[in-house]
């Protein structure tokens, strides 16, 4: 019997623990957390792209944080649109579902997302363009659509 208790007790303790660690996750601030991707592009291209009067030195660090700064736009958009509650199971959003989401909230937003997403996603992640003010501005294409999440996230 107290062999049954105990182990009772710790499947209790187990089921709580698992609960909270759940709740825990949920609590994260998503608009937060995208800032935060911003915050890691920022600090990738100071650390480790080596600017060099107009351009950066690396494309390879000039990939890694456009990558990162477009991760962080979709974080902050996955907690407005929910785009990706309408999927099927292992299914990918594809951009035109953020972008037609965007679009049913505000009709002047699919333009900024197009201008962050060539960006961000095509110039910065794939292509390396290493110029200061191309990358200045896609930082701020970013930045602009986080701003724009947080007004529309239900906090």
């Amino acid at each position: 019997m107290k062999k049954f208790l105990s182990l009772s007790r710790i499947n209790l303790f187990t089921s709580l623990i698992t609960k909270k660690l759940n709740f825990m996750a949920e609590l994260k601030h998503p608009i937060r957390e995208a800032e935060r991707y911003l915050q890691n592009a920022r600090q990738i291209l100071s650390e480790k792209a080596e600017k060099d009067g107009d351009y950066y030195n690396d494309s390879k660090y000039v990939k890694m944080a456009g990558n990162t700064a477009w991760n962080g736009v979709l974080v902050a958009l996955d907690a407005v649109l929910h785009v990706r509650s309408n999927l099927k199971k292992g299914q990918r959003p594809d951009f035109k579902d953020y972008q037609n989401a965007i679009a049913q909230k505000d009709s002047k937003m699919p333009r900024v997302l197009l201008n962050a997403y060539d960006l961000l996603h095509k110039s910065l992640g794939y292509d390396g363009v290493t110029r200061y003010k191309v990358v200045q501005d896609s930082l701020d294409q970013a930045k602009m659509i986080i701003t724009w999440a947080n007004g529309h996230y239900p906090n």
